[in-house]
């Protein structure tokens, strides 16, 4: 769609419509990711679910899938079960498959590329066409049971190390000889390590030797209940892919293309095995998101982060790469609906996230 058409496109239902929009329109190439694990929230999705018919749809077919009512999960105030990672994870999926969907049925809004930050890199293969929602559903919650149980509660424990101008391969050094491992390469201000509980003292002590006289640098533990994306999901990594081989003939390679790896930070070769195995290998390593966030911003003019909360966003905006979040119905309608005074289709300017 070109500018030419914006009357005749249901999205503009008689208003201006942003100039975000008619960039967009104007052949602009867009990419949408979603966070994981720790983005969910009471309520996430109730205002989509309200207002669109295909949101509603989404939030059944999931019920129907897993058997149990995930909109009543994820609207509910107390439910504790949200923060169990075998709830979390197909509630996080749905919701934002849910909101994606009902983006492009009100808008018109169809993006090319796709990346997820973990369990978010399952939303994007569900988003590209690579992978059927309903499989994806089975999947994450099978992926969040074993996560769950590869370790006893409490032995297992995350940090966030944040500091300017971090570096990985220091880091990785410092870590050397303890059962830590780092899980998530997330931005140049913010690394994540993941291991033994009990050796994170040690892990804090020889990082702030590592690290010198680093300005503002902090350890903040994570609130998780398992060692993910290091090697203590070794464990459980045969049964994850006995089922993801289950589904070999479900995934969609070509499609799978324009996913990012987390493993891998480039985008998926067109390959159904190679896909497996990425995915098994990113239960125990790295969640390589910089990398990945520099091939989304090498692929795409503009970046759209799509799920309950925006914790994507920062981590764009630190490596220098525009990024606009939607968490609610109202966030999607300042973005493609509301009117601008300047109309001139232009992309994002990089560094800026609203």
């Amino acid at each position: 769609m070109n500018a030419a058409e914006v009357g005749s496109s249901p999205c503009s239902a008689g208003a201006l419509l942003s100039k975000e929009m008619i960039y967009l329109m104007n052949d602009g190439m867009t990419a949408v990711v979603f966070p994981g694990q720790g983005s969910q929230r009471p309520g996430m999705g109730r205002d989509f679910h309200d207002a669109i018919d295909v949101c509603r749809n989404t939030y059944e077919e999931a019920s129907a899938t897993l058997g149990w009512d995930v909109a009543a999960l994820c609207f509910g105030d107390n439910d504790t079960r949200l923060n169990l990672t075998e709830y979390a994870q197909p509630c996080i999926l749905t919701t934002e498959i849910a909101m994606l969907r009902g983006i492009e049925a009100r808008y018109g809004f169809t993006p090319h590329y796709f990346g997820g930050h973990s369990l978010g890199e399952y939303t994007a293969l569900v988003a590209a066409g690579a992978l059927p929602f309903s499989d994806a559903l089975r999947t994450v919650r099978l992926r969040g049971h074993l996560m769950q149980d590869a370790v006893p509660v409490g032995v297992g424990g995350m940090e966030a190390i944040i500091a300017p101008n971090l570096d990985l391969e220091l880091i990785r050094q410092s870590l050397q000889e303890l059962p830590i491992d780092v899980a998530n390469d997330n931005s140049t201000q913010q690394v994540v390590i993941s291991g033994q509980a009990s050796c994170m003292p040690e892990a804090e002590a020889r990082l702030a030797a590592a690290l010198g006289e680093t300005s503002g640098l902090r350890f903040v533990p994570l609130n998780v209940s398992a060692p993910f994306h290091s090697r203590f999901m070794t464990i459980i990594r045969d049964a994850f892919k006995e089922a993801l081989e289950a589904i070999l003939t479900k995934i969609k390679p070509l499609h799978a293309g324009s996913v990012t790896s987390n493993f891998t930070g480039r985008f998926h070769s067109r390959n159904s095995g190679e896909i497996i195995d990425q995915l098994v290998a990113q239960l125990s390593g790295t969640v390589q998101w910089r990398q990945n966030m520099v091939s989304i911003a090498t692929a795409a003019s503009a970046i759209f982060e799509i799920g309950p909360s925006r914790p994507l966003r920062d981590f764009f905006k630190q490596t220098g790469i525009a990024c606009r979040s939607i968490t609610t119905l109202s966030a999607a309608e300042r973005i493609f609906v509301t009117p601008q005074r300047n109309t001139t289709p232009l992309p994002f300017e990089t560094g800026l996230c609203a």
